[in-house]
Formats: C-alpha cells, structure tokens, sequence
C-alpha cells in the first residue's frame, strides 16, 4: 500500500512538473526575443509548394537577413523546385560573403507524412518515419528561429522544437505567417499551432483572421 502510494505521488508530482513548465514555455513564447539575444540566430526556413515558397521568400526579403543566419532551408522529398527556388535567391542577394563568413545557407529536404493519394494505413509508417527524421534534423540543426507558413512539413518540426523547449534542449522561437490565401480561416498547420499554442507568434494578412482568431497578430498583406 505504501509503495503505491509513494507511485501515485510521483506520478502527481511528474505531471504537476510537466504541465508548470508547458505553461512557462507558454508564457515565455509570447514575450520578445530579449534585447541581448545573439547578434546571429540561425534561421530554419520551411518551404513549401503551391506559393508557399514565393511567399516565404517574399517575406525573407525584407527581414533583417544579416541577422538571420545561417540560414537553413527545408522542404518535402519531393519538392525540389522549392529549393532551386531558394538557392536562386541566396545568390542574387548582395553581401553573399558575409553570409558564408558564418556557415552559409543550407539546402535540407524531409520526409512527408503522407503523400497526397496515400491511404490512410499506409500513412502511419510513413508519419513515424517522418516524424524519426525530423527530430534528427532538429538535432543536427538545433535552429534558433523557425519561420514557416503552412506546408504541413512544418507541423513535425515545430511540435519537436516545442517539446525540445519543455526539456530544456533547445529554444526555438516559431515564427508563422498564414498564407495571403487564407482568407476566412487558417490552414490545417495555422491552427494546429494556434490551438495547440506552440507558435511564438502567428501572424495573419487578413481582418477577418484576426476577428476569428484573436490572439493571432494582423501584419496586412505582405505580398
């Protein structure tokens, strides 16, 4: 009797623990980056087809780059366009050296969860594999900024930088950016991280998202 009840309160104890630093993490998210964070923070870009890579690069173009880097671009398997895409941006920007003076950037593909057409049973192996990869990615990379707007390659990346953030691993802050065509309300990735509060911000291009989801932050059109 006494052994199950010192099990039952450690379990208690373990799960009080767990759910007051879910709530810090929380917390803490929704707070600016401190004014003495590292004069570079490498960047974890998520990209994705169907506009989502014109509009993230789009949105790379008026960020402060110098800042952000190494920068580390991501997309599906089978997507290589998207990353054809970035390489041709990396190039034409100005300042390249300084750039490769810290890493450069790097051209990283990942496993999709289920491609589309994919039954739903054959879908579970391949979701654990990607789900395998990317928490070896995030290993490999441990980025200090992750920005994405909707492919659903950002769902596994941003869920392993919440936990790594619980654990005390790693500290990413996720940055997303609903795409411009989501007008009336958010993508499947959008609200799973809104929802789910993993996201240190999420912004959104249009008023009605705004009224819908409240605590998302209105930025207007960035096209």
């Amino acid at each position: 009797m006494a052994s199950s009840n010192i099990t039952v309160l450690l379990t208690i104890g373990v799960i009080t623990v767990v759910v007051v630093r879910i709530i810090y993490v929380i917390y803490r998210s929704s707070k600016p980056l401190h004014s003495k964070s590292p004069r570079f923070l490498g960047t974890l870009v998520v990209l994705g087809s169907g506009g989502h890579t014109a509009e993230m690069l789009n949105l790379l173009y008026v960020l402060q780059k110098e800042r952000l880097k190494p920068r580390y671009y991501i997309a599906a398997a089978t997507d290589n366009m998207s990353l054809q895409k970035a390489k041709t941006f990396e190039d034409s920007l100005v300042g390249k050296e300084a750039l490769e003076e810290v890493g450069g950037a790097e051209f990283l593909q990942i496993y999709r969860s289920r491609e589309v057409g994919q039954s739903y049973i054959t879908s579970i192996g391949t979701t654990l594999v990607a789900i395998a990869h990317a928490l070896w990615l995030m290993i490999k990379i441990r980025p200090q900024v992750i920005l994405c707007n909707g492919p659903g390659t950002c769902v596994p990346l941003c869920v392993i930088a919440f936990l790594f953030k619980v654990l005390g691993i790693q500290w990413s802050s996720i940055f997303y950016v609903e795409s411009i065509a989501r007008v009336r309300k958010l993508s499947l990735s959008g609200l799973l991280l809104y929802k789910l509060r993993m996201a240190d911000q999420l912004f959104v291009q249009w008023t009605q998202l705004k009224k819908k989801y409240p605590q998302a932050h209105y930025v207007g059109c960035l096209m």
